[in-house]
Formats: C-alpha cells, structure tokens, sequence
C-alpha cells in the first residue's frame, strides 16, 4: 500500500529518539514542512537543535518501525493525523504544546464535536461511578463528547455514559494505540475503537511508563471546552488534569461529595478555588454556554428520586455517607436483624452498595 510521502516524513520526525515535540515545531517553524527538516544539512538543523539530535534527523527513523506504522494503518479505523491536517482538533491546536503527531483509531468526525473533559479516581465510590456515567450520558446527548484517559474507575464510567449518548467518547491514553492499558479495559478499547475514538501522541509500542500519563491528561484537556472532576483525593492525577485545564483557558468544575469523604475533598479544593459547583447536567450547560437540554433528557441525567417505600426511612437514616449498621441501629432505633434485612433488599433493589469493613452507602 503507497502512503503519501509527508505522512513518512512526520513519521521519520516523530520516530526519531530524543527528538520531542517542542523541537519539531521549532524545526516547523525554521523549515516550513517535515519534508524541508530531513532535506536540511546538519550545520543548518545545529541552529535548533543539539548536534547528536541534527545528526540522528539527517540518519533518519528506523525503516522497520516506519514499516510497521504503515501496517497498522492497513486498517481503515486507523489513522495519522498531523498538525497540518485538516481534522487536527482546533481546540488543541491552541494550548502552548500541541502534539505535533496524533495517532488515530476510530471516527474520525468525532474530532469536530465540542467536547467535555471528564475526570476522577481510580478507587471510585459506587456513587462516584454512577455520577460519572449519568452525567457523561447526558452531556453526551447534549452534544458534548466525552473525553478522559481510559483509566479505571471514573475514566471508564465517563467513556461508557458517552458513549450510550449521542455524541460518543474518545479516550486519550499514555501508551502506543497498539497496547491497551489497563488490560482489563480492553472490552472498553474495542467499543471505543468502532462507536467512538482513541488517540495517543505516543509511538505504536510504547508501553505505559509514569511519565507519559501527565503529559496525556494536558491533551484531555486540551481537546475539552471544559473539564469536569467527578471524585478526586488531594493527591489525584486527575487535579493535574484540572490545573493544565486552568493554564489553557478551559472551564473547571467539580461534583461535591460528603465532607467526610477523602475522594470528595480534591473536588472541594476545586471549588473553593473557583472551580463551578455542578449539581445537574444543566450546570454543566450553562458553564460552557450550551444549548438547554430537552425536559426528558435532564431528567434521565439527574440521580432518580427515590420512590417512597416501606424502606424509605431507612434510607433518610444512611444519608449519602459511609455507614455502618450499629451506626444505622442507633440512628433508627430498629434491631441489627431489621436494618440487616433492609439494607437486604435496598441493595437487592440498586439503592444502596455494600463497601468492605461491613459499611454501606446509598447510591441512588
């Protein structure tokens, strides 16, 4: 299969060790296209570059590495998209490091749409969760894509509420595109691979080192209007995710949790800073100037109202807090075996979540 000779020539320039992204647009900006850099004498490229660098550029990429990103782009999902190419995210194009190469699986027309960043723990609540997925959902349908970073926990609810909605979910990862990680989202890889999108400025088989995982939330949000953080401790990644959304301009909100929470206490941190206090979709909307949601829609986003049960008591007692049934027994006055058997069929019935340690929470 022929490739277009630019597409090589950004490759040998990406493929080259040592080389990072903020050389190649100085180079960009001295020589015009990738082409113009690798036809460059080596005297010229020591202007922008150190010396070993120039030389590496005028030896060029590894042939076999080259080889093996034009058989991954056999398939038509994949793609490279380049600072020159049309479809290179215009909202990314205007932080202070754009990637100079992304590479690319899944719909391309995804790159178009407004889209909302959306962070969080690891080690989320059952609450957490459903928030993510809810609201993901939601602003998904309100024409917002959903972006994150295919972690566990929030990351993966967010990517699953985007792409139940209209407008899909594109996750950006710290490994090559030909390596999923975590492993064990790779269910989640596949779905976003053929409904939505993923993308990397990392080389096909980089593996996932620490480093790389920083510089991979700066394009989460940098491809987002806004960023929203679901749950997140004092010492989350994902409030780094937050601060580079700050440095670029972007909006930053945060959904408010129990005081007594440790994963509620990096979003509070957020919002005494100044950070949009979301309670519904529609916070959301009116943050990044959106069109209003229809009636059904926020209703579908918004935690269901509890229906009055025999059980409804019990649930006024457990709040939204982590509790524990002695805790439960003196708040309502009822034996262990009662609360027991209710927290039974709460749970039976999705309204609450049994947590290690003997301790439940309500989730709806």
């Amino acid at each position: 299969m022929k490739h277009p000779a630019d597409i090589e020539s950004w490759l040998s320039l990406n493929l080259i060790d040592g080389l990072g992204g903020e050389s190649i647009r100085r180079l960009l900006v001295a020589f015009g296209n990738p082409t113009a850099i690798l036809s460059a004498p080596v005297s010229a490229l020591e202007r922008i570059v150190k010396k070993p660098i120039a030389e590496r550029i005028k030896q060029g990429a590894d042939r076999n590495r080259i080889t093996g990103v034009f058989k991954w782009l056999e398939d038509p999902i994949n793609a490279i998209i380049t600072l020159a190419d049309p479809d290179y995210p215009v909202q990314l194009l205007n932080i202070t490091d754009p990637p100079p190469l992304l590479y690319f699986k899944g719909r391309r027309e995804l790159l178009q749409l407004s889209a909302l960043a959306v962070v969080g723990s690891r080690n989320a609540t059952p609450q957490g969760l459903s928030n993510a997925e809810a609201f993901s959902e939601a602003a998904s349908n309100a024409g917002l894509c959903i972006i994150s970073g295919m972690a566990l926990g929030i990351d993966t609810a967010a990517h699953y509420g985007g792409l139940r909605g209209s407008a899909a979910s594109i996750a950006v990862v710290g490994t090559g595109l030909d390596i999923v990680y975590p492993a064990r989202n790779h269910p989640l890889a596949h779905k976003l691979a053929k409904e939505g999108a993923l993308i990397s400025e990392f080389p096909l088989g980089t593996p996932a080192i620490g480093r790389n995982f920083p510089r991979r939330n700066r394009i989460i949000s940098g491809m987002s209007q806004g960023c929203l953080v679901v749950e997140a401790a004092l010492q989350s990644g994902s409030l780094i995710t937050a601060r580079q959304a700050l440095d670029q301009g972007r909006e930053v909100m945060a959904i408010p949790g129990s005081i007594h929470s440790p994963l509620s206490k990096g979003c509070h941190a957020l919002i005494k800073q100044g950070a949009k206090l979301v309670e519904s979709t529609q916070d959301i909307l009116d943050e990044l100037n959106c069109l209003a949601l229809a009636t059904d829609e926020n209703k579908t986003a918004e935690p269901a109202i509890e229906k009055l049960t025999e059980n409804a008591t019990l649930l006024q007692y457990l709040g939204y807090d982590v509790v524990d049934i002695d805790t439960l027994c003196t708040r309502s006055g009822l034996t262990a075996e009662i609360v027991s058997a209710m927290l039974l069929t709460l749970e039976l019935d999705g309204q609450v979540s049994s947590l290690p340690g003997g301790c439940y929470q309500r989730i709806q």
